[in-house]
C-alpha cells in the first residue's frame, strides 16, 4: 500500500528537504504557492526514481485545502504523515513599526491557517499517522516580532493537539532545526557566514530520524 507524505511549505529550504528524502518511500504531496518551484521539486524527485503531486496553492485559501483535504481522502483514504514548513517571515521591524499588510499575512500565514489545516488534515492521519511542526525561537527577539510572535501562536496549538492525542493519535511531533542556509534565515541574519550553517538536507535527514 502506497505511503502519502502531505508537505505544507513544499517549495523550498527545509520543506523541499524533506520532501526530497520522504519521496523514496512515499508518494509526495507537495503544496507550495510558487509554481515555478514546486516543478523543480518535482524535477528533482522524479530524477531520483519516485513521484508527487503538486498542489500550487496558498494554504490560507481555506476553500482550496478544504478541498485539497478531501480529494486526498477520495483518491489515497488518507496520508502518513504531514510536515507543516510553510511559514511567512515578515521583514525584521520594530515592533511599533509594524506593517499591517506584513502583521497580516503573518497572522494569516503561521497561526490562523494552522488553525483550520489541523481539523482537516486530522482525519486523513487517524490514530497512526504522524505530524510534524517546525519549532523556532524567535518570541520576544528583536525586530522579530510579527514572525516570532505568530510562530509562537503556531507552537503552542501544536502542542495542545500533541497532547490531546497522545494517548489516541495522530503522533505530533515539536522539533527543532539547526541553523540552515535558507532564504528565511538570511533574512534573520543578514551578512552571516553561511559557511557554517548546516545543509538543510541533512537536517531534514536528522529531523525524520525523530518520526521512528
Amino acid at each position: 500500500m502506497t505511503q502519502i507524505a502531505l508537505i505544507t511549505g513544499a517549495s523550498r529550504g527545509l520543506g523541499a528537504a524533506i520532501a526530497l528524502e520522504l519521496a523514496a518511500t512515499h508518494h509526495v504531496v507537495a503544496v507550495a504557492r510558487t509554481t515555478g518551484a514546486l516543478e523543480e521539486l518535482d524535477d528533482r524527485i522524479q530524477a531520483a526514481g519516485h513521484s508527487a503531486t503538486l498542489a500550487p496553492m496558498d494554504i490560507t485559501n481555506i476553500d482550496a485545502m478544504r478541498q485539497l483535504c478531501r480529494s486526498i481522502h477520495d483518491r489515497w483514504g488518507g496520508i502518513d504523515i504531514w510536515a507543516h514548513t510553510a511559514i511567512h517571515a515578515a521583514p525584521l521591524t520594530p515592533a511599533d513599526h509594524l506593517d499591517m499588510r506584513d502583521w497580516d499575512k503573518s497572522v494569516a500565514t503561521n497561526a490562523a491557517a494552522t488553525g483550520h489545516l489541523i481539523p482537516f488534515i486530522a482525519p486523513l492521519l487517524g490514530a497512526d499517522g504522524q505530524a510534524m511542526f517546525f519549532e523556532d525561537f524567535k518570541a520576544g527577539e528583536k525586530f522579530a516580532g510579527a514572525y516570532g510572535a505568530t510562530k509562537a501562536a503556531q507552537i503552542a496549538l501544536a502542542r495542545s493537539w500533541q497532547a490531546e492525542s497522545a494517548k489516541h493519535g495522530p503522533k505530533v511531533h515539536i522539533v527543532s532545526p539547526g541553523p540552515m542556509a535558507t532564504a528565511t534565515r538570511a533574512r534573520f541574519y543578514p551578512g552571516e557566514d553561511r559557511a557554517a550553517l548546516s545543509d538543510p538536507q541533512t537536517e531534514a535527514r536528522r529531523l525524520l530520524a525523530l518520526l521512528g
